[in-house]
């Protein structure tokens, strides 16, 4: 595989050569051709797909750093609260409860069902799900995120009436008496999620990845598909409050932009211009958000958005030439959600444009897994279910504006 500064190199390139043949159009002041979109969409996809290669090829030099350090610790004789808890966690996955030693339990904090149970798994295990949900969960990365290691639940203070401007006054003067202020207070309430995966027993002996970094990867995935679903339409009953949940308690439909769209895309044409749109929401958030705000869309919608002009006959979507540039809409970046609306139905949410580090998590530090011995025994697979808690929501409904479909005749 090219190393990785290869790759970003030929990232680079890929998208030079996109903007290449949009700005050749944009000169003659005419759309691209089909033999054009064909191109620029081929660019465009195989740009992408070298963003997954690069994200996982940055991840799997990050994980043998790590596995270097860990084993560099051991030959040198000392080990660490967490790398005993780590060592004791692959002996419990490799072998069940029956093989742990005393001290092995002891380091996992083991429960005292007789039957099994389940035991914490190490925060240094946590930690690195965590981190591989931040990876593929791209909200994640731009919310803020709290971890609760002794409260049950995280009490979030909002502004629901502000003050009124400050005047200008006399050097003894303190301005008139205003009483508006009114915080509320929301409660976020980590709550249970679980899932259970299968590893082949063979898989398990022979691999040359660790079986923590097996069972890992897989829950990783799965609670990343949970958790980013809630944080997309969750309805905050037992789970997160999602974005695109119209709700008093999060992001109000006083929030919501009407965009013009058809039954298949935006428009842009004489029946509603959907750039126009995109504009007007840009400006509806005010200008102290702009800095961290991030569109939100599903992959089907930004295709979409990608052909969409301005008055000039510019496109309002721009390819990122540098290797370390992401695309920008109306010069602000973007972010995707397989879980984001993708329909273009009168009245249905399309996407959003909001600073998500008003987007709150809380997730309870603790996580416990429970190995499967018999289960699975007929098709020679051990389960592993694990367990943690997590709770979200939008916390300040002026930092996000929501797209609403207005279905329009061209």
């Amino acid at each position: 595989m090219a190393n990785i500064r290869e790759l970003r190199e030929k990232r680079t390139k890929l998208g030079a050569d996109a903007r290449a043949i949009m700005q050749t159009a944009q000169d003659e002041k005419r759309s691209m051709t089909p033999e054009e979109e064909t191109r620029f969409d081929k660019l465009i996809d195989e740009r992408d797909g070298l963003d997954r290669t690069i994200e996982r090829a940055e991840k799997l030099a990050e994980d043998e750093r790590d596995e270097a350090k860990r084993e560099d610790a051991e030959k040198g004789g000392t080990r660490g609260p967490d790398e005993e808890a780590m060592g004791a966690l692959r002996a419990y996955l490799l072998g069940g409860r029956s093989v742990l030693t005393e001290r092995q339990a002891r380091a996992l904090n083991a429960s005292h069902d007789p039957e099994g149970g389940f035991l914490n798994a190490p925060q240094q295990f946590v930690k690195a799900l965590l981190k591989g949900m931040d990876d593929a969960v791209a909200i994640r990365g731009l919310a803020t995120v709290q971890q609760l290691t002794q409260a049950e639940s995280l009490g979030v203070v909002t502004l629901e009436h502000d003050l009124d401007d400050a005047e200008w006054t006399s050097e003894l003067s303190t301005g008139s008496q205003d009483d508006s202020l009114r915080f509320g207070k929301r409660e976020l309430s980590p709550n249970p999620m679980a899932k259970r995966v299968k590893v082949s027993r063979k898989l398990m002996r022979t691999a040359v990845t660790n079986p923590e970094t097996l069972v890992r990867e897989r829950l990783e995935y799965k609670f990343g598909i949970t958790a980013e679903k809630g944080y997309m339409v969750g309805d905050g009953n037992k789970r997160p409050l999602g974005l695109f949940t119209a709700s008093p308690d999060g992001i109000p439909t006083s929030r919501d932009i009407d965009v013009s769209t058809s039954g298949s895309g935006f428009v842009n044409a004489a029946g509603g211009n959907a750039a126009d749109d995109l504009i007007t929401a840009k400006y509806t958030l005010k200008s102290g958000y702009h800095k961290r705000a991030r569109w939100l869309f599903h992959r089907l919608v930004v295709a979409s958005v990608r052909k969409l002009k301005d008055g000039d006959g510019n496109y309002i979507w721009r390819p990122g030439l540098a290797g370390d540039a992401g695309d920008t809409i109306l010069d602000i970046p973007f972010v995707m959600s397989e879980f984001a609306p993708s329909t273009f139905g009168d009245g249905d949410y399309v996407g959003m444009l909001g600073d998500f580090s008003y987007y709150w998590i809380a997730e309870s530090l603790q996580m416990e897994v429970q190995r499967l011995n018999e289960l699975y025994a007929e098709s020679n697979q051990i389960g592993f279910i694990g367990r943690m808690e997590a709770d979200a929501m939008p916390v300040l409904g002026e930092a996000f504006v929501r797209l609403q479909s207005n279905d329009v005749v061209a």
